[in-house]
């Protein structure tokens, strides 16, 4: 899991690096460490080696976990102080101490370092400098074992669509287009609740999955809520954590109870078919803004235009694709503002989308590994509109 080197980045090697952070919650320090850990504690990377400084309930296993890097005692450097005359160590005290002991007078640290944090290493002479760009920037590119890791998380999410999809099918509609599932009226929030539990079922933790139907799916990111009506779009946007690793996986299909109108299967091809431009586009060396532009384009063609109407946006409104591993969203972005090249390794998603309030919003998602040749698409699950 943790990174081995720098690829065109911002910051050397040899930088010494520093975060305060709980692992559980930072993806930048999970890198660091391979073990989640729910309070924040004390990473070090001096000269290439890192450094954990653990409370007692910590040490042990981070001497399992986190092997590769030198793990010290919290209460030990608290002994320390106290004995020089610091009644009430802080944690910025012990990081000076740790640091000063090395002869270390300036660190990086993370973009969200605590505020507070960094003043009062300050005041105790060691210069904080923020990290430009990403903290570690060899995240952007995945190793094979991490590729596994988040096809893994990627499989969760196929799972929970399979499950969505079977209980789409064995729904009656009803009266004013209502479907009923199992005797009751399905929501929103009752097959988000069949995917998401379908996920925690096979290790993995999914939260705000989107099940968003009709004029609700014109709005990429709300969840959804209330009964799920025939014969119209229903956004299932499903993007889980995996437990055991922290990877994420990320997938998105538009489905039909019932018959899809001829205006809706028009949007959904030509969604579908935008998608496939972008994935024609993806080679290394490609900038991204020039993929998202091309899906962009071809949209616009195709009589689908994108602006405000009615006080809302409509049509192809966010990017085409980020990057997913330890976080949902990080680098790369394929944006009409982004910037950089496509990389080898580098795990992407390809998201095309058209919104029209009043005809509905379609969305589809697949990840992409970008390799020396054409991308490799990770996701296996079918695409089709109507269920």
């Amino acid at each position: 899991m943790r990174g081995t080197g720098c690829l065109e980045c911002n910051m050397k090697r040899s930088d010494n690096l520093l975060i305060f952070a709980a692992s559980d919650h930072d993806a930048n320090m999970l890198y660091a460490t391979s073990m989640f850990v729910p309070d924040a504690f004390v990473y070090c990377r001096l000269a290439g080696r890192g450094y954990l400084i653990m409370s007692d309930l910590e040490i042990d296993r981070a001497k399992r976990q986190a092997s590769h890097c030198r793990v010290l005692s919290l209460s030990g450097f608290q002994r320390k102080l106290r004995d020089s005359g610091i009644k009430r160590p802080e944690v910025a005290d012990i990081m000076a101490a740790f640091l000063r002991q090395r002869r270390i007078r300036r660190v990086v640290v993370p973009q969200d370092f605590p505020h507070g944090l960094a003043v009062a290493l300050q005041r105790r002479r060691i210069r904080v400098q923020p990290s430009r760009g990403m903290f570690f920037p060899e995240r952007e590119i995945k190793s094979p074992e991490e590729v596994r890791k988040i096809t893994a998380a990627l499989r969760m999410a196929e799972t929970g669509l399979s499950e969505a999809i079977r209980a789409l099918r064995a729904t009656r509609i009803g009266k004013n287009r209502q479907l009923l599932y199992r005797g009751a009226p399905l929501t929103s929030e009752r097959l988000r609740a069949i995917i998401d539990t379908a996920i925690l079922q096979l290790g993995g933790v999914a939260s705000h999955t989107i099940v968003a139907g009709g004029n609700q799916a014109c709005d990429p990111h709300e969840p959804g809520h209330g009964p799920l009506r025939a014969h119209e779009p229903i956004i299932l946007d499903i993007f889980p954590r995996a437990q055991e690793t922290g990877y994420f996986g990320d997938l998105t299909r538009a489905v039909v109870r019932g018959h899809a109108s001829d205006a809706a299967k028009r949007l959904y091809d030509t969604v579908l078919r935008g998608q496939a431009i972008a994935f024609h586009k993806m080679r290394p060396g490609v900038r991204t803004a020039e993929v998202h532009k091309a899906v962009q384009d071809f949209f616009e063609q195709q009589g689908y235009k994108t602006g405000r109407s009615g006080g809302r946006m409509q049509g192809f409104f966010h990017g085409t694709g980020h990057g997913v591993g330890l976080e949902i969203h990080e680098p790369p972005r394929a944006g009409q503002t982004s910037t950089g090249k496509l990389k080898t390794g580098q795990v992407i998603t390809v998201e095309p989308g058209l919104y029209y309030p009043g005809l509905g919003g379609v969305r589809l998602e697949d990840m992409a590994l970008i390799t020396k040749g054409s991308p490799r698409n990770l996701t296996r699950v079918e695409k089709f509109f109507e269920v």
